[in-house]
């Protein structure tokens, strides 16, 4: 009989998903503070890579095969697995930055998107902020119902009724993309279950004490429908329309919720929810 890894994890398991989660926030915040006109996605790459070797770990996408960066770097109508390089950033431009860290044998995934500074007056960027708000708010909704789910197709319930609840207010059409979605996460980066961001009919795994999960909405400013480039990588949109991803992971333990990704376990985000996330003991 085969062995099938088991979804939940125990007490010391979870535990020990604490540090690797707290390493690529630390990558992720390196980023940040370098993003600005002029830098290249290789250099922000590089900038991950610092943080995650200097703290003892490595970089679990370079153990996807066939990938050999710290990150993947997505720009304007990239959406995800866009290949860090020579592309120079401008001021104005969407980014949205994928890292995982390997610590220890334990994995944490986490993205952020920023809208690159200098162009405040240029129309596509108050559109491309309020895209990157949009997705990272779906996130938090996505993070405050797996806190009170009994299943986990209940999160994409709230991550796709957070965007349609914008949508309207904007008077503006977001996308959802269909075929990337989020997924559990422990001993590899990608684990069951499958985490969508849309509702689906079969609400899934159960969610229970010892479930981790990377939660990531990613969401455009047109239509769904994306293609991959010739680099076998990148995906973009096909209508040329903006995309934005936001990702955390997150641990389900017996006294509630942590967001291993965020410095304060996800405190500021979930408060608007009356959700407050306990740490791990």
């Amino acid at each position: 009989m085969a062995f099938r890894r088991s979804l939940y994890k125990s007490p010391a398991q979870l535990r020990a998903m604490v540090e690797p989660g707290r390493i690529t926030a630390l990558a992720l915040d390196a980023v940040r503070d370098l993003i600005a006109p002029g830098v290249t996605t290789g250099e922000l790459d590089a900038a991950a890579s610092a943080v995650i070797v200097a703290h003892g770990a490595e970089s679990n996408f370079q153990l996807v095969r066939g990938y050999r960066h710290t990150t993947c770097v997505s720009v304007n109508d990239q959406v995800v697995h866009g290949i860090p390089g020579l592309r120079v950033l401008e001021a104005g431009d969407i980014v949205s930055i994928d890292a995982g860290a390997q610590f220890q044998g334990w994995n944490g995934d986490s993205a952020i998107t920023v809208v690159v500074p200098g162009a405040d007056e240029v129309p596509a960027v108050a559109r491309r902020a309020r895209l990157s708000e949009v997705t990272r708010g779906s996130l938090w909704a996505g993070i405050a119902a797996l806190a009170s789910a009994s299943r986990v197709g209940e999160i994409g319930d709230a991550v796709q009724g957070y965007i349609e609840r914008a949508a309207a207010a904007d008077g503006a059409e977001y996308g959802i993309l269909r075929d990337y979605v989020g997924h559990g996460i422990g001993r590899k980066m990608h684990e069951g279950p499958t985490v969508f961001n849309y509702r689906v009919a079969d609400l899934g795994a159960e969610v229970k004490p010892g479930l981790c999960l990377a939660i990531e909405p990613m969401v455009t400013s047109g239509s769904d429908e994306t293609f991959v480039e010739d680099d076998d990588w990148t995906v973009t949109t096909v209508d040329g329309s903006d995309g934005a991803h936001w990702e955390h992971s997150i641990a389900v333990h017996e006294n509630g919720i942590w967001v291993l990704t965020a410095h304060d376990g996800g405190a500021a985000d979930l408060a608007p929810y009356g959700v407050t996330p306990v740490p791990l003991a």
